[in-house]
Formats: C-alpha cells, structure tokens, sequence
C-alpha cells in the first residue's frame, strides 16, 4: 500500500481531469427523456494529431459569458448586469501554412457562412470536402456569423485546426489586377483559440453543462394543499413534474432556506407554469437553473402532480486536491467549502448560485485561488479572464468597480505564477496594456487613483468605511497591478513597457508609505481627500501590504499587533474579506488563531445548519434575520464562492504547499499544523500532485513526476533526520530540504 495516497471516505470525483460535457441544450420538453448521461470532452489543450473546433481568442468566453448573465431572475423578472456587454467578432479569418508531400482530402465544418482560399484563390463548389494539393501552401477560411462565435473545423491526414492556426477579425485584404489576393496584412494575428469541441458534430455553439437525476430526501404536505420538498443540501438545478393531471397554474417558490420558500411574497425566485389543456400523466420541466434546498409546489385545485424531483446542473471538474486532520469540525468545513465551490463552479466563476449568478471580478480572483488548490483547472479560470476584459474600447472599470479591475491584473499573475501558461499572458497582454491606459489616466494630481463619477469603490461590505478620496486601500492594489503589468512585460518580450510599469510601482509605493504609513499608528491609515486625512485604521491595506510583502520585518509585526490581533479596530463580517485577513495572519505564522477563528466562523454557520457558505454571516443575528440582506428578508446568498476560502488556506498554509517560480518550476513546502495533532492532503498542479502529511514528530512528502525542484522547509527544536536526503540549517531551528520529483521523503523532527 502507497502511503501517499490520500483521499477521504466518501470522496467523489465527478468525471475526469478538467473534463467537460457536451449534448444539446435542455429546454422544457413534454416527456421525461429530459436526462441522458452524455459523451464527455478532454483536457483544454491540443491532442497531438487531433482536429478540434477553433475561434478568435476570447470571443467564445464573452459570448457564453454573455449567454450565462443574463439568464437572471428576480421572482420571474429579467435582471441583466449594469455593466457593459461586448459581443464576438462576426467576421474572422482563419489560416495556416501548410508543406504537404502528397495532396489529400479534407473535411470542413463552420459555425457560420464561410468562404474558402488556397494560396489567396477562392475554391468554389462543395466546400465542405475539397482536396488540398500537396506542396507549400496557404489555407485560409473566413467565417461570418452573427448569432453565434465564427468556428471552423478542418480535418484530414495532415491538414486539421489547432491553436496554431492564425485568426484576426480584419484581414485588411485587398486584390490584384490579376485577381490573387495578397499575401501581406497590416493587421496583428493571434494564435487561434479551442476548448476541446473535438469533432465535427461537436458545435462550440451547442454547448450545456451536464445534468443528473436527483430526489428529494423528503416532502412535507401543507394544511394549504401545497408540498414542501427538502432536498437534503444547497444545489442547483431545473425542478421537473411527472405524472401531472388536470390543468392549471403550478406555481413553484424556492428557498436556501425552509422559510424562504414558505414565503410566497417574498422568496427571491420562483417558476409559473401554465398547462391549458387538461393532461393525463404529462411530464414537464422549468426552463431555467435556479438554486435550493427547499421548494414549494403549489399545483391549481383539482390538478394532480405523480412526482417531483429535479436536474442537478454541474461543472464536471475534478476534485484533486484534497485536505484531512485531527479535527473532524475542520474535515467537515474543507468538505462544505469543497462543495460550496463546485456549486459556484460552472461555465465561469460565478459570485453565488441564487441571485446574482454573475461574473463578479473581486468574486472570481478569490475563486481562482481556491480552484489552484482544489481542481488546478486552468480552462475555468481563463473564460473567466477573458470574459471580464471583454473588448477595447475600455469605457469603465471591471463590473464598474475600481478595486475589481486591480483584482483582474492580479488574477493574470497569479494564472501565470501557477501555471506558467506564457501563452496566455501573451494573449491577453494588449487588453492588459489598455485597461492599465484606463486607469493611468483617471490619476488625480499626485498620482493617486480616486473613484470618479461611474466609478463603483467597493473594498466590502462594512459600516463607516468611506469611500471619497484617494484610499490607501486602492493604491496598494493599484501598486500591484503595475507590478503584474511590468513582470507580464517581460514575458511578452516588452521591455520598454517593463521599465515604465515597473518605475511608475516603485514611484507609487513610495507615495503610499509617505502619504498613508502613520509610525505613531504602526499602521496605514484609510484616505486622503481634499487636503486632509482620514486617520482611521482599518483592516483592509494593512493585512494586503502584509500579504503582498510591502512591509519590513517591523512593519510586519507592527500590523500584526496593532491591527490584525487588536479587537479595537472594526471588525471584518463577510467571508470575502476574511479570506484576506485570515490569509494575512497564516502568513505572519499565526496559523493557530486562524484554525480557532475557521471553527468560530465556519463552523459558526454550520452550526446554523449550512450545507453551503453564506454571503455573510452575522453569529449575533438568529431565526430569519440571519436571511435577510440588501433590504430583503432573504436577499442574502447562503451559497457564495467567496465563502470556501478555507480550501486556500489549508492547501497554501497548512500543508504549505506554494509555486516560487512559474508553473511550480519551483516551489516550497512550509507546513503548518495551526494547533492540529495531524494533517495530510495533496494539492495539484499542471503536471500532477504534491502529497504532504504532518504531525509533530513527521513529515511525508512526495511529488509527482512532472514537478520541478521543491524546497521543504522544517521549524524544528533539534536537527532533523531524513534518510533520502541532505538536511541544512539555514537558520535557528530553521531548516530546509531539497524534494527531487518523484521521490518519497520521511523526515523526523521536533515541532516547537
């Protein structure tokens, strides 16, 4: 038996490696061939020798994205977002050169009309099957389509899309006298984009998430007539009746909670459907997602309803990383998390399932996070990317909101310093260079960033937080992103753009420490605004400038006591933010408060009875006031991905587990037990897990094959033994480990 090999009791793994599922979309049908298991689809890159749909990078995210949000409801009403939406382009050229030894034939699929040119002449006929002549030559299709992403679909012996195609949305062609067109452009290509559409049945357009039966563990009979169904947990998904009977109105009212959905005025969503003629064991379905755990059905008098049960709608992503202890309150919290993420998981990263169902910016950096340590599923993440930064022109910040755009750049470095994915940065480098020239020019006159008219400064949810001036809060992200924007510079080979981003963070840091450090305070003090300072000590900058390594040794330890551990400065309510503040004292090696605070606060709702994380969670509100938010007795979202933040910390911080250069080429292994007897888990990467486990006489580890060269880092009372290694003291009590791929290390040591 392999030590290594970790798991929980119970686990379940949806489907494969970051696979996805492709079959028709589910729309309300008449009968119940509403289900069927279905084929799925690879990982997100090319398989060698293998056709795959392509298209313009970007535009597929933007236009599934644009699909997703707006299929929000408000008790029946349409709610579109309040930013603004871009569309695809509808008109893209797609070529690549080709050197054949023998001609062959291909085969031609488009998502939109197409023509086709070999070496700049148009081919006429049957362009669904052509023969390509052998030699060097250029094949070149251009797709119109207005409804849908132009795709096309090319497969023969040697002549099939990949990501190497080229593809621009304006070719900036013109022809000669003699009729060729030419061979030279004024406009920049890139590299064409895929997602695994992989034959060509398989429409990028007809993509759906997959679904699967579900029951509900029980059902209540109103004194009304009506039912009430608990499904046992939060999920998500469409409600179907079989075996209905009569005519009439059934109206159906959901609810997180059992009140919720007892409220028939005041439940946040709901589902009317109207059957005209009088049926005899008809089978219907509602027509669009919603999130639950309870429903009311409320059938017109005389009809009659066989069964309920629902469509449970998912994102088959992998759950790879995992996490288990000596706490059994902690096991049962990283399990909640797990699933309150997978929930939030679907074609992008959404905030929560119930209301909004958005793709919010400051929602999604945490979620990428999350998923590094969970599914490591890089396809996810870079929809998600690409949907936010929609298209040039910028007109606003991200989501309207300033501290949202900063999250974006930071969310392109941390895909990078993850995954090592340069081709992505690359990518998305020009839509970072114009977003950044958005925000260069909305500086007020000593370089700060300030909210304008348009602009939404969010930070959270919190009481005497204001929000006029220029806040330190925002600089210090502003700082970072000059910072992203400099080291994705030099990835992309721009160095001059290197110079200038870098030098204009350095310029602001200074300006941050100068204008906002208070040394009487020992911390950063909240805003600048007209002349005079907001001397106010919040949370937010000082445990950012913590995490981001702004600060010196004593500066560190000076935020820690005066800010994080000081019960006088207000406290933080929402999961989103403790995410951060959490984070910041694991990063001072305050793991053991963190482990008290995950049991008070995580554990405070499961106590509450969360099957999920909640949006906010207030321990001083009881009975359904703890529902309640943004005026509205059940306004609150009970499953929110900022919520799962847990599975960061454990992955990062406990087991330690953390990339020091691109695509984990290296990385560090720090555990942290945080108070617990024992801890082990694996945390995933691009190329395959890395296994931890730890108590406090032990260490196990073992990376896979395809890890680059790891550093252990031990904090032991004596010399620690490890007999497949060399052990160095770097400091007091401090020692390190050099983990060579593949191979297994046991080290005894001393906890102190």
């Amino acid at each position: 038996m392999n030590i290594f090999r970790f798991g929980r009791p119970g686990y379940k793994v949806v489907v494969g490696l970051m696979l996805w599922v492709l079959f028709p979309s589910v729309l309300p049908a008449q009968k119940a061939s509403l289900s069927k298991e279905v084929p799925t689809v690879k990982v997100d890159r090319d398989v060698a020798g293998q056709a795959t749909w392509i298209w313009y990078p970007g535009d597929y995210a933007i236009w599934l994205a644009n699909k997703m949000q707006n299929r929000r409801t408000e008790r029946g009403a349409f709610l579109p977002v309040f930013w603004k939406m871009d569309s695809h382009y509808v008109l893209v050229e797609f070529h690549k050169d080709f050197d054949l030894a023998a001609p062959e034939t291909i085969h031609i699929a488009a998502e939109g009309r197409y023509n086709v040119k070999i070496d700049g002449k148009a081919v006429t006929g049957n362009l669904n099957e052509i023969r390509f002549p052998a030699g060097k030559h250029r094949l070149s299709l251009k797709v119109y389509n207005q409804a849908a992403v132009p795709a096309i679909f090319v497969k023969g012996d040697q002549v099939r899309t990949d990501s190497s195609w080229q593809v621009t949305f304006e070719d900036k062609e013109w022809i000669d006298a003699s009729g060729k067109a030419s061979d030279k452009s004024g406009t920049t290509y890139q590299q064409a984009a895929c997602w695994n559409f992989n034959s060509a049945a398989a429409k990028p357009s007809q993509f759906h998430l997959p679904t699967r039966p579900e029951v509900p563990v029980k059902k209540t009979s109103l004194s009304n007539g009506n039912w009430l169904l608990d499904f046992g947990r939060e999920t998500f998904g469409y409600i179907r009746l079989k075996g209905i009977q009569g005519s009439g109105v059934v109206r159906i009212y959901y609810g997180e909670s059992a009140a919720e959905a007892l409220s028939v005025d005041s439940c946040e969503t709901l589902d009317t459907i109207q059957l005209t003629k009088n049926v005899q064991n008809f089978d219907t379905m509602t027509a669009s997602t919603k999130a639950f755990r309870y429903v009311q059905i409320a059938p017109a008098e005389g009809m009659q309803i066989g069964q309920v049960d629902m469509l449970y709608e998912y994102a088959p992503v992998t759950e790879r990383g995992t996490f288990s202890c000596s706490d059994m309150l902690i096991n049962r919290i990283w399990d909640v998390a797990a699933y309150t993420l997978h929930l939030n998981t679907r074609e992008f990263f959404i905030d929560g399932i119930k209301r909004d169902r958005w793709i919010w910016s400051g929602d999604a950096y945490q979620s990428y996070l999350m998923n590094y340590y969970l599914y490591f599923d890089q396809p996810t993440v870079k929809r998600t990317l690409f949907a936010l930064r929609g298209k040039d022109p910028v007109t606003s910040h991200i989501n309207t909101i300033m501290d949202y755009s900063f999250y974006w750049f930071m969310g392109v470095q941390d895909y990078f310093t993850y995954t090592g994915d340069s081709a992505l940065v690359k990518t998305i480098y020009p839509k970072m260079q114009s977003l950044m020239a958005y925000c260069l020019s909305r500086r007020d006159k000593d370089g700060f960033m300030e909210g304008l008219p348009g602009d939404w400064v969010f930070i959270d949810w919190a009481d005497h937080l204001t929000k006029q001036g220029a806040l330190s809060f925002e600089q210090l992200l502003f700082c970072k992103s000059l910072e992203t924007m400099a080291t994705c510079a030099r990835v992309t080979g721009d160095t001059r753009g290197a110079v200038q981003y870098s030098q204009l963070a350095a310029d602001l840091k200074a300006k941050l420490f100068d204008v906002f450090w208070d040394k009487d305070k020992h911390a950063f003090i909240h805003s600048l605004f007209k002349g005079q300072k907001d001397e106010t000590v919040f949370r937010y900058t000082n445990m950012f400038a913590l995490l981001l390594n702004y600060l010196n040794a004593q500066q560190k330890e000076e935020v820690v006591t005066h800010v994080l551990l000081n019960p006088k400065v207000q406290a933080i309510h929402t999961p989103y933010m403790r995410f951060y503040e959490l984070e910041a004292l694991c990063a001072a090696g305050k793991q053991d408060v963190v482990t008290r605070e995950m049991r008070d606060y995580w554990g405070g709702m499961l106590s509450r009875g969360a099957t999920s994380f909640w949006e906010q969670y207030d321990p001083a509100a009881k009975g359904d006031a703890q529902y309640a938010m943004y005026g509205r007795p059940f306004g609150k979202s009970l499953c929110h991905a900022w919520g799962a933040s847990p599975i960061y910390l454990l992955g990062k911080y406990y087991l330690g587990v953390t990339p020091t250069s691109p695509g984990y080429g290296t990385y560090q292994v720090k555990p942290e037990l945080g108070g617990l007897k024992w801890m082990k888990g694996t945390v995933p990467f691009a190329g395959g897990d890395i296994e931890v486990y730890c108590d406090r006489t032990k260490m196990q580890l073992q990376s896979s094959a395809g890890a680059g060269v790891g550093t252990l880092l031990i904090e032991s009372r004596r010399k620690p033994s490890c007999s497949q290694g060399k052990i160095q003291q770097v400091g007091k009590n401090a020692y390190q480990l050099q983990l060579r791929p593949g191979q297994q290390y046991v080290v005894n040591y001393e906890a102190i």
